[in-house]
């Protein structure tokens, strides 16, 4: 069997991860994985998140088992593999030589408005929380890797124009477009991590990429500006090079 073309989506916390996940899961050639590492993340940090247990429970809690699914062949033994990762699951201790067999792509969003959505399901949020600091020191690795710049999509961009932004993702990914990425059935997914409950409320009634929020971002209490401020630097060094 041919290897799968393997997409690995880096993310931070409340950007439209879910949302590209269904995206990518409504194409006919593609099977996705949900957040692989995040049970071994938990079991390493002792971190008490939403439905901890059953997260725990859920997915292997040694990074070294969770590389072999990610570089294993795709759900349904499908052609492209696409994962939904998150930046701040890959604790140092974990390795990355396996990324080099996957194509990378960075999805990135203003912090302020990430970190006003994160504490809406936790009550505290720290730079580590919303991961744009290991987003970067990931970028900058693919890119060393490379001799240029992975992909980067900004997820505003993806709102304003669905069709226009997943083009050009796609044609940077090496893939060809499908109109199946622009509309899927509401619901839950059996793809969907055991989590699903507690963080996606709004993608399970969704049909398609919402509308972005309007307006200026939105105004933090002071405990929560500093950390956007110290996230600004690294969101921006990415947005300089995000696919218009």
């Amino acid at each position: 069997m041919d290897e799968p073309i393997r997409i690995a989506m880096w993310s931070g916390p409340r950007n439209i991860s879910t949302a590209m996940m269904r995206s990518f899961e409504n194409r006919p050639d593609t099977g996705v994985i949900d957040e692989p590492f995040y049970a071994a993340f938990l079991a390493a940090t002792g971190e008490k998140h939403p439905m901890v247990e059953a997260v725990l429970a859920s997915q292997p809690t040694d990074w070294r088992e969770v590389v072999k699914t990610v570089t294993g062949p795709a759900p349904g033994g499908a052609p492209i593999f696409y994962q939904k990762q998150m930046t701040h699951h890959m604790l140092p201790e974990f390795g990355l030589d396996w990324t080099a067999g996957c194509r990378n792509a960075f999805l990135i969003r203003e912090p302020e408005r990430v970190l006003a959505s994160y504490v809406q399901k936790r009550h505290r949020a720290s730079l580590r929380d919303i991961g744009v600091e290991r987003q970067a020191e990931l970028f900058e690795r693919e890119a060393d890797r490379l001799g240029r710049a992975p992909p980067v999509v900004e997820g505003i961009d993806v709102l304003k124009d669905p069709r226009g932004a997943l083009g050009r993702l796609c044609a940077a990914l090496g893939i060809a477009f499908d109109d199946a990425m622009l509309a899927w059935p509401a619901g839950r997914r059996d793809s969907d991590g055991v989590w699903a409950p507690a963080w996606y409320d709004a993608v399970e009634r969704s049909t398609g990429f919402g509308p972005p929020a309007d307006g200026d971002p939105p105004v933090l209490g002071d405990a929560l500006q500093r950390v956007a401020d110290a996230a600004r630097p690294y969101y921006e060094r990415l947005s300089a090079h995000a696919l218009r």
